[in-house]
């Protein structure tokens, strides 16, 4: 059965899907995205993702309320066309459709987009195993906490990082560690503390990040947002990824070097169980 998607109101096979030429997605990369997590036929974290997106669309003035638009109704929709159970549901809104112009268009009709990935996210060998990544200056434009399909330069680095046989690359400015190339950068260090850096325009304000920090501080651990350098992260007891797609996923070398023992630590297998099991219990259906 061919995936079903949906293209500015109305669902339809993924072969037939079209967007215009013009689209300033396209053009610009003037549109931004979110990327839900879907477990058991539910959504998880879909108000935080929400509110993000709202922001983002502020953030860049593009006239399209998602309350309006009723993108839940949607979300289930598309859900419920494809039996997704476990996967992912992107969704992209683009300022929409105009002549090429470095100005930017007023009064236009928002382009609208989503569709399915059905993929394992519970159960993973990275999570079984831990990752290892590669470091690389971050190169990217300084409004990284707006959600926008303007990718390459992660695209970039990320298939460096596979083509050298590892799973993904962190930034680094300034000496310090920004994130990943889809994903949040933290440590837990030999005392014990989740470091993690704090939210700015220098990374994306992680919505699975939000719900670990909040999970780990209930559960009595002690976090610190700050700044952390590449040498606290290879000092590190452990470290770890969060993202939508990956939750919480340990990483166990940087630059060929090992964090910590070099394997899977204890700290980082309880937050991820931790993190699943009280994203089940808050399951957007």
């Amino acid at each position: 059965m061919s995936r079903q998607v949906y293209v500015n109101g109305s669902f339809v096979a993924e072969a037939s899907a079209q967007i215009s030429v013009f689209d300033r997605g396209f053009l610009f990369a003037d549109a931004v995205y979110e990327v839900t997590a879907v477990l058991d036929g539910g959504l998880v974290d879909f108000p935080a993702h929400q509110k993000r997106l709202q922001r983002s669309l502020s953030e860049l003035d593009i006239p399209f309320d998602p309350i309006t638009a009723d993108l839940l109704a949607i979300h289930r929709e598309i859900i419920r066309l494809n039996h997704l159970n476990e996967g992912l549901v992107y969704l992209q809104v683009s300022r929409g459709s105009a002549d090429r112009s470095f100005l930017k268009p007023q009064g236009m009709d928002p382009s609208v987009v989503l569709f399915t990935q059905s993929s394992s996210l519970e159960h993973t060998p990275e999570a079984e195993y831990g990752v290892r990544v590669i470091t690389r200056p971050d190169l990217r434009w300084h409004r990284r906490d707006i959600k926008t399909t303007q990718l390459l330069y992660p695209s970039l680095v990320k298939s460096e990082a596979v083509a050298k046989g590892v799973f993904d690359t962190w930034m680094v400015e300034d000496g310090c560690i920004t994130e990943a190339s889809s994903s949040n950068a933290h440590i837990i260090t030999n005392d014990g503390v989740l470091v993690t850096r704090p939210v700015s325009h220098d990374i994306l304000h992680g919505i699975t990040r939000a719900a670990v920090l909040a999970y780990a501080r209930e559960q009595g651990m002690l976090v610190e947002e700050r700044l952390f350098t590449l040498a606290e992260a290879l000092a590190a007891r452990e470290a770890f990824i969060t993202s939508a797609t990956a939750f919480v996923t340990p990483v166990i070398e940087i630059d060929g070097q090992p964090v910590g023992s070099g394997s899977v630590g204890p700290g980082v297998r309880r937050m991820r169980a931790l993190y699943i099991a009280e994203s089940r219990q808050r399951l957007t259906h």
